[in-house]
């Protein structure tokens, strides 16, 4: 699954895509999703993003996290136990048709701290642009240093996003 990282200009359709794959989940699950919400850079406008829409899926458990992982690949997502069993808050699954990554979903447990944690980064972002541009400079020079590693693109992001989180408390 190794693609290469770009960051494009905020795209306004990306809010409609979130919508539309939230429809389908909610109508595929049910109540077996609490909540779906928007995270990621592309839930914030103006900002510049790998084009890819991050969800998270609000669950009531791990166990019924790990319940719908069947149930979502047979929805066309795609996972890796192996990686899962690396993530002791979630469970991560994505859509790659074409080998392009298109969406990924986070299924974590609703109203707990990796919940809040997102939900509030997401929130600080949109709601300070100086703290978005700043976020986003960031993103450009780690997107240069690890083009072709995404583990180390994201983990590189990690101290920025501590630093906002205990910000905002």
């Amino acid at each position: 699954m190794a693609d290469e990282i770009y960051l494009i200009p905020w795209d306004p359709a990306w809010p409609e895509h979130f919508e539309q794959e939230r429809s389908h989940l909610l109508t595929a699950l049910g109540s077996r999703l609490v909540a779906v919400e928007h995270i990621g850079s592309t839930a914030v406008p103006g900002l510049d993003a790998k084009p890819v829409i991050d969800l998270l899926g609000g669950v009531r458990s791990m166990a019924e996290a790990d319940e719908l992982l069947a149930p979502l690949v047979a929805l066309g997502w795609d996972t890796s136990s192996e990686f899962n069993a690396t993530l002791p808050d979630r469970r991560f699954l994505l859509r790659w048709p074409g080998g392009v990554r298109t969406h990924h979903l986070h299924l974590v447990v609703h109203g707990g701290e990796a919940w809040l944690a997102r939900l509030r980064f997401r929130d600080q972002l949109r709601a300070d642009p100086t703290l978005a541009g700043e976020y986003a400079r960031l993103k450009h020079a780690l997107a240069h240093a690890h083009r072709a590693d995404r583990e180390a693109y994201t983990d590189a992001k990690g101290a920025f996003i501590a630093r906002v989180l205990v910000a905002v408390g």
